[in-house]
């Protein structure tokens, strides 16, 4: 594996953070006791969700005091060129009911762009990394050797397999008659959900996902591996970057198309 210049560092912290994450949530994962509360957007919140992001800021705090960071539950701290940002447990409605489709995102943003990102499945056994310049990998199994990923070769909407996340979303959004006609498009359509969508584009097993309702924190590790993995990663508008409330991740060769159908 190679990776930028500088980054060699930062991803090796970024992964032993998330050891200490996987640890955590895991012991966790299926907890009779398990403790939950809703914040005031109505999302849950668990007490994993609370202990991973401390955990991980914490590690920050001592490996990299004078970067930034913004998590989702504890909000921004620091300022400068560089910042981490992480969703201590993406999945937290699938933690709390026990399905394994969860993971911990932890990124890297230098001058608002993310340069690294790594996602932890732990109750899948899965993990994915990339940094920019580095290529996009995963393991299949704890300890087992890295692998790397690359999107699809799929170039026609009819042959291809779209993962929408949630109805509920593009109805909100006014964007689900766009949706509904698009699926009547492609060759298949599923809701895998949450970062495994983006994590099955990644690895060439699907061509196209994307949602509405998301938030940086939710988006920005996704995007170094998806884009390192030969995808292409923007809102459902078409703009760059984590910020704008919507994302759509694609295989490249399909991305402008897409775009045009959901106009």
């Amino acid at each position: 594996m190679t990776t930028e210049p500088g980054l060699a560092d930062d991803l090796a912290l970024a992964l032993a953070l998330a050891d200490r994450a996987d640890a955590i949530s895991l012991e966790r994962f299926r907890a009779v006791d398990l403790e939950v509360s809703t914040k005031p957007d109505r999302t849950p919140v668990t007490e994993a969700d609370l202990a991973v992001e401390r955990a991980i800021r914490d590690g920050l705090a001592d490996a990299r005091p004078d970067d930034g960071v913004l998590g989702e539950e504890f909000g921004t701290e620091g300022s400068g060129r560089r910042q981490w940002i992480i969703d201590p447990i993406d999945g937290t409605a699938n933690f709390l009911r026990g399905v394994p489709v969860w993971g911990t995102l932890i990124a890297l943003a230098i001058d608002g762009e993310p340069v690294l990102g790594v996602v932890a499945s732990p109750a899948m056994g899965r993990r994915w990394w990339a940094t920019r310049g580095g290529g996009a990998w995963t393991t299949d199994a704890p300890g087992a050797e890295p692998r790397g990923i690359r999107v699809s070769n799929v170039a026609d909407l009819g042959d291809a397999s779209l993962s929408f996340q949630s109805l509920a979303q593009w109805r909100g959004a006014g964007y689900l008659d766009r949706l509904l006609a698009l699926s009547e498009r492609v060759w298949r359509d599923r809701a895998y959900g949450d970062v495994w969508s983006y994590m099955l584009l990644a690895e060439g097993l699907i061509d196209i996902t994307g949602e509405f309702d998301v938030k940086t924190y939710d988006l920005a590790a996704l995007i170094p591996i998806v884009e390192e993995a030969g995808g292409r990663f923007t809102s459902i508008m078409g703009e760059r970057g984590p910020g704008h409330g919507s994302a759509l991740a694609t295989n490249g060769l399909l991305h402008d198309g897409v775009l045009e159908a959901l106009r």
